[in-house]
C-alpha cells in the first residue's frame, strides 16, 4: 500500500508540516550564492541538500519540496549565471526530485514539486513565454512522479493563475501560496482576493510563504481565509512564512529591509516564537504548516511539538529535547533549573544583544518590480522627482 497523499491527508482532517528555508540555509552553509539564489547544489553538493532534508524530516515534516526554487530555464541563464546554466534546467530539477524522494522515502513523507515565479514574466513577455518556462519543469515533476506540486513565491495574482493553468495538466493537487502580506500583491490586488482568484483557478491548498515573518503571514491569512468564505469557496489552507520577525517590513517584505540578506539574524525567531505560530495557525483552520527562508529544522520541531497532540506523535528529534525546556532540570545552576517550565519560555521577550541599536529598520520601498529595464532606469534618474515618477 502506498502513502497516503496529501489531499487525503487533509481531508481527514490531519496537520501536515511542511519543511523550511533551503535558499538561505544552504547560503550560510556555503553551498548557495547569495543573489542568483539558484539551486544547482542539488548536482554540485547532493549530500548537503540530502543532509537538510534528513534534518527536517527528522524534526517532524512530513512534506520534503524539491530544492528548485529559481530554477526555471530564463532565471537559471539571468545575470550570467554561468555555473547554474551549465547544468540545464531539466538535470538540476530532476536531481532534485530524486533527492527529496529519498529522503522522503525513509520517513511517511510526500515529495513536493515547486515552481515559483519567472523573470520572464517580471520583464513582460506574457503568457505563453511564462508558461513554457514552467512547463519545462513540469515535465520533469511528471516524469519523476511527485506527489504533488506547489507553487509558490509569487508577487503578482496574474502570473500566479498562470501558474496554477499550467501545473493542472498533470493531474497532481496543487498549492498555491503567494508571497504578500496583509496589504496584497504588488500591483494592489488585495490579499482577499488574491485568495479567491487562487481556489477559482483551481488550487487545491491556498497561502502565502516567505517575504513576512509568522505573525504578518497569518494577518494576511485572515483575510484571505474570511474572503474564501464570503465567496463560498472551500480549499485547504497554508502558511509557510519566514523564520524572521517582520513587523516593520513594508509591501516587499523583507527584501526592502536593510538588513537583507546578510544581517538578519537579530530577527530569528525562537523555538517558542514557532510554537505560537503553529498554535495561531491551528486555531486560524490553517492545516498545512511549513516555513520558507530563515527556518531551520528546529523551528519545525517546534511547530511538531506544540501540535503533538492533534497529530498524535512527538518526532524523532524531540529525544534530545524536552517539551517547554524540561531537559533543564538536569542543568548544574538553579536559576537555570527554575527555567525548566512552559510559563517562563512562552512568556520570554528577548533582548537583541545589540546595544544603540533602533528597534525597527526604515525599510527601502521601491515599488513594482518590474525587470532590469526599469532597474537600469532608476539608476539613472538624476533627480528625486524623476526617480518618484518611475516608482509610480
Amino acid at each position: 500500500m502506498g502513502k497516503r497523499g496529501l489531499l487525503e491527508r487533509l481531508n481527514n482532517g490531519e496537520v501536515v508540516v511542511g519543511d523550511g528555508g533551503f535558499v538561505f540555509a544552504l547560503e550560510r552553509r556555503g553551498y548557495v550564492k547569495a543573489g542568483p539564489w539558484t539551486p544547482e547544489a542539488v548536482i554540485e553538493t547532493p549530500d548537503a541538500v540530502r543532509q537538510l532534508h534528513r534534518e527536517f524530516l527528522r524534526a517532524g515534516s512530513n512534506v520534503m519540496q524539491t530544492f528548485t526554487f529559481y530554477a526555471s530555464e530564463d532565471k537559471l541563464e539571468n545575470r550570467g549565471n554561468l555555473a547554474a546554466k551549465k547544468h540545464g534546467v531539466g538535470a538540476i530539477n530532476r536531481a532534485a526530485c530524486k533527492l527529496a524522494r529519498e529522503v522522503a522515502d525513509e520517513g511517511d513523507a510526500l515529495v513536493a514539486g515547486g515552481v515559483c515565479q519567472t523573470p520572464a514574466y517580471l520583464s513582460g513577455k506574457g503568457k505563453e513565454a511564462v508558461q513554457a518556462q514552467l512547463r519545462k519543469q513540469l515535465e520533469v515533476f511528471v516524469s519523476e512522479n511527485v506527489d504533488f506540486l506547489i507553487a509558490e513565491y509569487y508577487e503578482h495574482i496574474e502570473e500566479m493563475e498562470w501558474a496554477i493553468e499550467t501545473l493542472k495538466e498533470s493531474g497532481k493537487p496543487i498549492c498555491a501560496n503567494m508571497c504578500i502580506g496583509p496589504e496584497g500583491d504588488m500591483h494592489g490586488i488585495s490579499a482577499g482576493e488574491c485568495a479567491v482568484r487562487m481556489a477559482k483557478a483551481g488550487a487545491d491548498v491556498v497561502g502565502v510563504n516567505c517575504h513576512f515573518g509568522p505573525f504578518v503571514s497569518l494577518k494576511c491569512m485572515e483575510i484571505m481565509k474570511n474572503s474564501l468564505n464570503e465567496a463560498g469557496l472551500k480549499v485547504h489552507l497554508m502558511c509557510q512564512p519566514l523564520g524572521y520577525c517582520t513587523p516593520d517590513a513594508k509591501k516587499q517584505g523583507f527584501i526592502d529591509l536593510k538588513e537583507f540578506p546578510f544581517a538578519l539574524e537579530p530577527r530569528v525567531c525562537t523555538r517558542w516564537d514557532m510554537h505560537r505560530y503553529a498554535r495561531e495557525a491551528y486555531k486560524l483552520g490553517v492545516r498545512f504548516i511549513g516555513g520558507c527562508c530563515g527556518f531551520e529544522s528546529y523551528h519545525i520541531r517546534a511547530v511538531c511539538e506544540e501540535l503533538h497532540e492533534e497529530r498524535g506523535f512527538l518526532p524523532e528529534g524531540s529525544q534530545k529535547h524536552d517539551l517547554w525546556g524540561r531537559g533543564l532540570l538536569q542543568h548544574t545552576k538553579p536559576w537555570v533549573r527554575a527555567r525548566a517550565r512552559k510559563e517562563y519560555w512562552q512568556n520570554i521577550k528577548p533582548a537583541s544583544g545589540r546595544p544603540y541599536c533602533a528597534a525597527m529598520s526604515e525599510p527601502d520601498q521601491w515599488g513594482v518590480t518590474a525587470g532590469n529595464e526599469l532597474l537600469q532606469q532608476k539608476k539613472e534618474a538624476t533627480t528625486d522627482e524623476e526617480l518618484k515618477k518611475l516608482i509610480r
